[in-house]
């Protein structure tokens, strides 16, 4: 089987809206790129139950969140208790999760599930999709009404959010490009808690209303 990639983030919606969402655009596996998936906000989504209600529907899933989560377990991709997302995008981990879904995309059509209903505010986009879309991968986000963003479409969304004009005199597109992922990544990478500090305390994007945020350990 050929065609594109295709990611959705469960937000806070019930498992069957999901479900219905992934049967809208013929998804026939899930590769769950969750570092942790548990969701106290949101148990319709814990691992086992979600995996087992996805495969009673037919739809194979397979969790990929050790190699292709937003979280390391490999210290060498941290610098002052940040993730940082070059360094975790050269490990030898996660290119192997980008070459199980490229083999899984030859037999099934797969989505990435992440937690964040906007790709944008997810490492699904800003991680995951950046490294597939450089195999010559076509990406298409799947959006909480049914529609498809195309990443390509996120790509320019993501410029105008970041106040990077597609005219650039001096620089090219691709470079603008490679700067908003790189400034996007600083802001939605994940930071090890302090001493102390509750690892379920939701953590604010660019002053978004905490209730629509999913908790960053969700991602």
């Amino acid at each position: 089987m050929t065609g594109a990639l295709y990611t959705v983030g469960h937000s806070t919606h019930t498992a069957q809206k999901v479900i219905d969402l992934l049967r809208l655009h013929g998804v026939t596996a899930v590769a769950d790129v969750r570092s942790s998936p548990y969701s106290r906000r949101n148990p319709q989504f814990n691992r086992e139950s979600f995996s087992d209600l996805l495969r009673n529907c037919d739809i194979t899933y397979v969790f990929l969140g050790r190699e292709l989560g937003a979280r390391s377990e490999d210290p060498g991709c941290y610098c002052g208790g940040k993730i940082q997302y070059d360094l975790l995008a050269r490990t030898q981990l996660f290119q192997a999760g980008l070459d199980r879904v490229t083999r899984g995309m030859k037999t099934h059509r797969v989505a990435l599930l992440c937690a964040e209903k906007d790709p944008l505010t997810c490492h699904r986009a800003i991680l995951v999709c950046r490294h597939m879309v450089t195999r010559d991968v076509t990406v298409r986000h799947i959006l909480e009404d049914g529609g498809i963003e195309s990443h390509e479409e996120a790509l320019a969304r993501l410029l105008v959010e970041h106040g990077l004009s597609e005219r650039d005199f001096f620089r090219s597109r691709s470079e603008m490009i490679e700067q908003a992922y790189s400034e996007r990544g600083k802001k939605i990478s994940y930071v090890e808690p302090s001493v102390g500090e509750d690892r379920s305390m939701p953590r604010s994007y660019d002053g978004e209303n905490l209730h629509d945020r999913i908790h960053q350990d969700d991602g």
